[in-house]
């Protein structure tokens, strides 16, 4: 299968929007899926464009995505308006 890269960092994603999502108490799945697809998009450009770590044909790039994702959901909830 030669997307199962791809297929699990975006469920990766998923997961750590729908974990972040109910650890909150928020009813905004479709906010915090877009703030970890967002992180995704760029763990993924540190991963292979700015650190040269890894390639789109190794692993290497979906743990550092995964790690975007999380630091993205993280300052989303941090610095995110309270009205």
């Amino acid at each position: 299968m030669p997307y199962a890269d791809i297929v699990a960092a975006i469920v990766g994603g998923l997961l750590l929007a729908w974990i972040a999502d109910l650890s909150t108490g928020r009813r905004g799945f479709g906010g915090t899926s877009l703030v970890s697809g967002v992180g995704l998009a760029c763990g993924w450009f540190l991963a292979v464009r700015v650190f040269a770590v890894g390639t789109m044909d190794s692993w290497i790039w979906v743990p550092w995505s995964l790690v975007g994702s999380a630091v993205c959901l993280i300052a989303f909830f941090l610095f995110r308006n309270k009205r």
